[in-house]
């Protein structure tokens, strides 16, 4: 049976956050731009504006990537997407899967059989427990009262 057929037991979507909303950035861009141009330095601050526009734009287009951590009865699997839409994933056995928060900017790593994935680092720490606690949940449930005995 493919995996893809099986039914998921987790299935989070993770994305960075954005400051502001699309409105929130239409509105502070409508309001720097009226206050630009009653200033009547139009050059330099239209400089300034599309310096801004184009900043938020970068941060726009990195908010579009996202990793995506799967956990079926056969693998827990991250599929990352990146702000091109480059995907890479990466599957690894759940059963002997551990799930560790790092003190470091790198994220949660999941371990398992010698290999590592890191994942969520764009997460502040808060999140980032919430995000462990919930792989665990659902590894716990995977693997059942009996692998605990």
């Amino acid at each position: 049976m493919a995996a893809a057929d099986q039914q998921a037991l987790l299935d989070l979507v993770l994305r960075p956050h954005r400051s502001l909303t699309r409105t929130g950035f239409r509105t502070l861009m409508g309001l720097l731009l009226a206050f630009g141009m009653l200033t009547g330095l139009m050059f330099w601050l239209v400089v300034d504006m599309l310096l801004v526009y184009l900043a938020f734009r970068l941060s726009y287009a990195a908010g579009r990537a996202y990793e995506r951590v799967r956990l079926s009865a056969d693998a827990l699997t991250v599929e990352r997407v990146d702000h091109w839409g480059h995907r890479r994933e990466v599957a690894l056995p759940p059963h002997w899967l551990r799930v560790d928060v790092n003190e470091t900017p790198s994220g949660l790593t999941l371990t398992s059989r010698g290999h590592s994935v890191a994942i969520a680092g764009f997460l502040p720490p808060d999140e980032l427990d919430d995000v462990a606690d919930t792989i665990r949940a659902a590894l716990a449930r995977l693997r059942g009262p009996a692998d605990y005995i």
